[in-house]
């Protein structure tokens, strides 16, 4: 695991993928949230779907480590150029409302990946009522 890269793609998928589980679970919500993600946005245009699996199971390696947070976080910001963090940022707020309301765990997860994707807080905030917004229901 210590010669673990990721391509700006993986990274991305990382961090759904690190949302996802920020509460211990993997709902199919999220699953089929991060599928449609993978499918629809171009960053993703040459990523075959099927390679959600395999960074999910690199993913879930890196959290079984004591520092795997931490590690991902800085695997995930290595292969991403600064423009991509945002969008890193985006794609976990999307996995978060993919079940309605997000737990407190994954609300510390956000604020834990801001802070480590260098995110400022305002940028943040509009990116997080975007996600929301986009997901209301009547």
């Amino acid at each position: 695991m210590p010669n673990t890269r990721f391509n700006p793609q993986e990274a991305l998928v990382c961090a759904m993928v690190l949302m996802a589980v920020a509460d211990r679970q993997m709902s199919d919500a999220e699953l089929a949230m991060m599928s449609r993600l993978v499918q629809d946005l171009p960053v993703f245009s040459d990523f075959h779907p099927s390679g959600i699996a395999s960074v999910t199971e690199t993913c879930l390696s890196l959290l079984d480590r004591t520092d795997g947070l931490d590690r991902a976080f800085t695997l995930i910001r290595d292969a991403l150029p600064s423009r991509l963090r945002e969008t890193a940022y985006l794609l976990a707020c999307e996995v978060a409302v993919a079940d309605g309301d997000a737990p407190q765990e994954q609300l510390q997860f956000l604020q834990d990946f801001r802070i480590a994707m260098d995110i400022d807080r305002l940028i943040a905030g509009a990116i997080e009522r975007a996600a929301r917004a986009r997901y209301q229901v009547i």
